[in-house]
């Protein structure tokens, strides 16, 4: 296929995230600058910082606090004029951002990442030459990374085709109290996290099965991960007939990808990440309404994710040997598109019944889950925007957990818990099994009516997991939002890419 100008510059999709110059600095107040970012706990005293700032700015933030209009509500901001409006020749801050912190007792990773994300998403309307974040005092050194990856996070957001940017990127951002440690690894999460973001963001025409591959080889070869791709007559040739039958109705061929990164040691078994990347979902002939498929460029978060991990453990070099699977399909409606009824012998042998067309990434997983347990992997985790059941049992924030192992299962909760990203898990009984037992073939694609249908859904994988121990989760809810929050813009919210790095890494 003919190659457009716009899909060839998209294949670099690392150097279109935002890159400010980060650097550490010491005695911030005395550095001139645009803006200075400080916290203001709801008790307690400030920190070193902000009280030499307060006192060069002649007790005004301590003015404020006794007159009750300082905002120490945890994400709570205020612009006020900086020492650089006084000062006869103009230097240090132009203006300070005080931002709530709340209470010392009630920081976590997740408070971290969100107040920094919050500070900078009330200045990043306007152009900003250079920013100093001095927010490091107020917060654990363990949390210093997650502060870095939510001032990145707060750049990245869905405007990426409004002719005049909502967006403002500076062109520098210091940081006073943190190690350069800590910022290189933030840089690097809040880069991954970034790099979900964007491919869930980008339009269908721009992010299809062939497209994602490229721009996943292209960022592959920068960061020094392997990439396998499997094309239709490679996929034919493997009888992954699954995931060509939900690809069959679109003139955008499917795709397998295959990221290895070697960290650990050679011959040690893998872990494995697979991901749902079916890049626009019509629901094929069991057709969508046209506002269950306005956001449907978002079917492919899963695999953005998986993406998004394996680029960071690479920057990172995680002491791990990780493998990374993303089943790419666009389940379009045309005269060759899959129907209900249709009987698809699957890679494994098992045979599937179609009897809802809507119900395919369950339908390109089975596929690709086969693949990944080739490779024999001692842990297995897949991510998908699976069901809109969950959304009903969880709400749209809370991410679903299903599993064959509990101990793996704990595991991930535990992460997400210490990434303060939403994660519950739901029951896998025995009694689940036969709502998707078929009449006709194997297992069908869908459960017994609305009851239970996450839960079914993963039944319907778990038969594609064989004996690998295997967490299943549904981010239907969380992976796209409709609207915006003070932390983060609306569209694609990279969520789980921070969870997924902490438990490959205590794995």
């Amino acid at each position: 296929m003919t190659e457009t100008p716009s899909q060839s510059q998209r294949k670099s999709i690392l150097s279109q995230l935002p890159h400010p110059q980060f650097s550490a600095i010491d005695n911030p107040i005395q550095q001139s600058c645009d803006v200075i970012i400080v916290g203001v706990p709801s008790e307690g005293p400030l920190s070193a910082t902000a009280t030499a700032l307060d006192q060069t700015l002649g007790g005004a933030i301590g003015g404020l606090r006794d007159q009750n209009l300082a905002p120490e509500d945890t994400n709570d901001s205020m612009l006020i004029p900086g020492p650089a409006v006084s000062n006869a020749d103009g230097s240090g801050a132009k203006l300070v951002l005080l931002i709530g912190m709340g209470k010392n007792e009630d920081h976590t990773r997740q408070s971290a990442f969100r107040v920094a994300s919050t500070a900078l998403r009330e200045l990043n309307s306007k152009e900003r030459s250079s920013v100093i974040v001095a927010l490091g005092e107020d917060i654990d050194a363990a949390h210093h990374d997650a502060l870095v990856a939510g001032v990145l996070y707060a750049h990245e957001g869905q405007g990426l085709y409004r002719s005049k940017p909502t967006i403002h990127v500076p062109n520098s951002i210091a940081f006073s109290g943190i190690a350069q440690a800590a910022i290189d690894r933030g840089q690097v999460i809040g880069d991954s996290t970034n790099l979900a973001k964007r491919l869930i963001n980008e339009p269908a025409a721009e992010i299809y099965p062939e497209s994602f591959a490229q721009v996943t080889e292209t960022m592959c070869s920068e960061v020094g991960l392997s990439c396998e791709v499997w094309d239709e007559e490679r996929l034919a040739h493997e009888n992954c007939n699954a995931i060509l039958a939900v690809g069959a109705g679109s003139d955008r061929p499917p795709r397998l990808v295959i990221i290895r990164y070697d960290g650990g040691q050679p011959g040690e078994q893998p872990i494995a990440l697979v991901g749902k990347g079916v890049t626009f979902d019509s629901g094929g002939l069991s057709l969508k309404p046209s506002d269950g498929m306005i956001d449907m460029k978002c079917d492919m978060g899963g695999a953005a994710t998986v993406v998004a991990t394996m680029h960071a453990l690479a920057k990172l070099g995680v002491k791990k040997n990780v493998i990374g699977l993303c089943g790419l399909a666009e389940n379009m409606v045309s005269g060759s598109s899959y129907k209900l009824g249709d009987v698809i012998k699957t890679r494994s042998g098992k045979t599937i019944e179609i009897l809802n067309t809507d119900a395919e990434g369950r339908v390109v997983l089975a596929d690709t889950l086969n693949v990944a347990i080739e490779h024999q992997p001692v842990k297995m985790l897949d991510l998908a925007t699976l069901t809109g059941a969950c959304m009903v049992a969880l709400g749209i924030e809370v991410a679903g957990a299903m599993t064959n192992d509990q101990l793996i299962c704990d595991e991930v909760l535990e992460a997400a818990k210490s990434e303060g990203e939403p994660l519950w898990q739901l029951p896998m009984f025995s009694l689940y099994n036969d709502k998707v037992k078929s009449k006709v073939a194997d297992i069908k694609n869908i459960g017994e009516g609305r009851w239970g249908g996450a839960i079914t859904a993963a039944k319907f994988l778990e038969n594609f997991v064989g004996e690998t121990p295997w967490v299943h989760l549904d981010i239907a809810g969380p992976a796209f939002a409709d609207s915006p929050k003070p932390y983060r813009d609306a569209g694609g919210t990279g969520t789980m890419v921070r969870t997924l790095i902490r438990w490959i890494e205590a794995s």
